[in-house]
C-alpha cells in the first residue's frame, strides 16, 4: 500500500475548503433571509395583542328553545399608538360586555428569545364601524410598541407579507405568504376592497396585522373564504390606508365621517354599454347627480362615464366609492370623464363631509352638564327632536350615549356611541339627571346592569363601578 503523498493531502484539503466555501455561498442568501424574517418577527410581535371579549351569545338548546349564555371570543389587535390605541375588527368586539387585551413584552435587551404572554389590560371600545369591520380600543398604558401604518396603495401582487395574530387562541403566531391581489372586491354592495393573501389566516387572526417586508402595517386581517373552516389560502385584509382613515375618524368622533360628492354610479357592463351606446364597456356610469351637490356644481352630468380618479384608472364601483368616501381626506377629487362619443374632459369635484345625527347633537351639548362621570360618557335625554333624528328607535325615551370621555375614570361599561340607556338596575331613566341620580346611589364595587337599546335590539350591560 503506497503512502499518501503530501501533495495529495493538500489537494484534498483544498478541494474540501473550496467545496465548503461554495456550499456556504449557496446557503448565504437563505441564511440572510432567515435572519431578516426572524428580526422582523421580533420587531413586530410586541405591537400585536390578543383580544379577549366577554359577551352574551346564543348557545345550543333542546328543541326550538332560544338560549343565551356568557361566551368568550378571542381575536387579535394591532397597537397603532404608544399611548394605548389599538385597532381590531368590529365583529370581534361587537356586543362585548368586557374587553381585555394581552400585550406581548418587547424583546430582551440582549436580543434573546421573545417572551410569551404578557400583562392583561382592560380595554374600552372607542368606536366601531361595521361597514369596514374596524374598531378602535383604548387601554390605560403608555410606552407601548406601536406599529406604523404603511401605504397600501404601493402594494403589488407577489410581494412578501407576514400575518400576525392569535389563530385558534394561539397567541404570537406568525405566517408568511404573498399578496395575491391588491384590490379584491368581495361584496358588491359594500364600498370596501380587500388585500387578498395566501399567507395562512385562521379564526382568531381577525384584527391582527398584515405586515410588509419592511415592517410596516399594510392591512388588518379580517376574514377568510373556506369550505373547511380553516385556511385554504384565501385570506383577506382591510388595506392600511382605509384602516388609518377609519382609525382617525373613530378616535376623533367615535364614528366615521365619510366623504361624498353627490353622485350615484353604476359599474358599466358590456350589455349596458351596448344598450346605451357608451364609448367604453368599462368604467363608472353616472346614473344620478344630486341637485346642488358638489358633483353638480363641478359640472358632472347624468350619463357621463368616469374612467379615471386622481390620475388612476377606475377599476370597480366599490374601489371608486371607497377612494372617494374614505381615501380623499376631504380634498377635491379629479375625475377623468367621457361625455358622448368623443368628448373627454377632466372634472375637479369638491368632497363634502357626511355628518350624522350624533354630530349635530354633539354640537349642542354642554360637556360639564352632559358628562356622566361614573360611566365615562356624554349623554343626552331622548326628546322629540332627538327621537326624530333616530328612525327605528323602539323606545322613545332614555339617555342617548353621544360620545365616550377618554380622560375619565375608566369604568369598563361596554357602552358605545349611539346606545340608548333605558334602565339602570331596574330603575327607568328618562333624563341625564335620572341616570346620574341612579348611579350616585351606588358606590365603588357595586354591580350595575344597564338596559340598553343598540341598533334596534335590546340588551343588558353588566359591570362593576370603579
Amino acid at each position: 500500500m503506497k503512502p499518501v503523498s503530501r501533495a495529495s493531502t493538500l489537494l484534498a484539503a483544498l478541494l474540501a475548503a473550496v467545496t465548503a466555501t461554495l456550499e456556504g455561498q449557496r446557503r448565504a442568501p437563505l441564511v440572510q433571509l432567515d435572519n431578516a424574517i426572524e428580526s422582523l418577527v421580533h420587531d413586530v410581535s410586541p405591537s400585536i395583542v390578543q383580544v379577549l371579549v366577554t359577551g352574551i351569545g346564543p348557545v345550543p338548546a333542546p328543541g326550538r328553545t332560544l338560549a343565551v349564555a356568557h361566551e368568550q371570543v378571542i381575536g387579535s389587535g394591532v397597537i397603532v399608538d404608544s399611548a394605548g390605541f389599538i385597532i381590531t375588527n368590529a365583529h370581534v368586539v361587537a356586543g362585548a360586555q368586557r374587553v381585555e387585551v394581552i400585550v406581548t413584552p418587547s424583546r430582551t435587551a440582549d436580543g434573546g428569545r421573545l417572551p410569551r404572554g404578557g400583562p392583561s389590560l382592560a380595554a374600552r371600545i372607542i368606536g366601531l364601524d361595521r361597514v369596514t369591520d374596524l374598531a378602535v380600543l383604548k387601554v390605560d398604558a403608555t410606552g407601548l410598541a406601536a406599529l406604523p401604518f404603511g401605504d397600501s396603495d404601493r402594494l403589488r401582487e407577489g410581494q412578501l407579507v407576514l400575518t400576525f395574530g392569535s389563530p385558534a387562541g394561539l397567541a404570537n403566531s406568525v405566517t408568511m405568504g404573498v399578496v395575491s391581489s391588491v384590490a379584491r372586491e368581495v361584496d358588491p354592495d359594500r364600498p370596501v376592497v380587500y388585500i387578498q393573501t395566501d399567507a395562512p389566516i385562521n379564526p382568531g387572526n381577525s384584527g391582527g396585522g398584515l405586515v410588509s417586508a419592511d415592517g410596516a402595517l399594510v392591512g388588518i386581517n379580517t376574514f377568510i373564504l373556506s369550505q373547511s373552516g380553516g385556511s385554504e389560502g384565501l385570506g383577506f385584509a382591510i388595506p392600511s390606508n382605509m384602516a388609518a382613515f377609519v382609525y382617525r375618524q373613530l378616535r376623533a368622533y367615535g364614528h366615521v365621517h365619510r366623504g361624498m360628492i353627490g353622485m350615484t354610479g353604476q359599474e358599466i357592463s358590456p350589455v349596458l354599454a351596448k344598450g346605451l351606446g357608451l364609448p367604453r364597456d368599462w368604467g363608472i356610469l353616472v346614473a344620478d347627480v344630486a341637485s346642488g351637490g358638489p358633483a353638480a356644481s363641478a359640472g358632472l352630468q347624468r350619463g357621463d362615464v368616469v374612467v379615471g380618479l386622481n390620475g388612476k384608472p377606475v377599476a370597480t364601483l366599490a374601489q371608486f366609492v371607497a377612494d372617494v368616501t374614505m381615501g380623499s381626506g376631504g380634498r377635491p377629487v379629479q375625475l377623468d370623464v367621457l361625455r358622448g362619443p368623443a368628448t373627454t374632459l377632466t372634472v375637479r369635484v369638491p368632497v363634502s363631509e357626511q355628518r350624522d345625527s350624533l354630530d349635530r347633537i354633539m354640537a349642542s351639548l354642554d360637556p360639564d352638564r352632559n358628562l356622566l362621570r361614573k360611566i365615562d360618557v356624554l349623554g343626552v335625554a331622548i326628546d322629540s327632536a332627538v327621537a326624530a333624528s333616530m328612525p327605528g328607535l323602539r323606545i322613545s325615551s332614555g339617555v342617548l350615549v353621544v360620545a365616550q370621555a377618554l380622560d375619565a375614570g375608566g369604568t369598563q361599561t361596554g357602552l358605545a356611541a349611539g346606545d340608548v340607556i333605558h334602565t339602570a338596575n331596574r330603575t327607568t331613566v328618562g333624563t341625564v339627571e335620572d341616570l346620574r341620580a341612579a348611579l350616585r346611589a351606588l358606590k365603588s364595587g357595586d354591580a350595575v346592569v344597564l338596559g340598553v337599546e343598540r341598533e334596534g335590539g335590546l340588551l343588558f350591560l353588566p359591570f362593576e363601578l370603579n
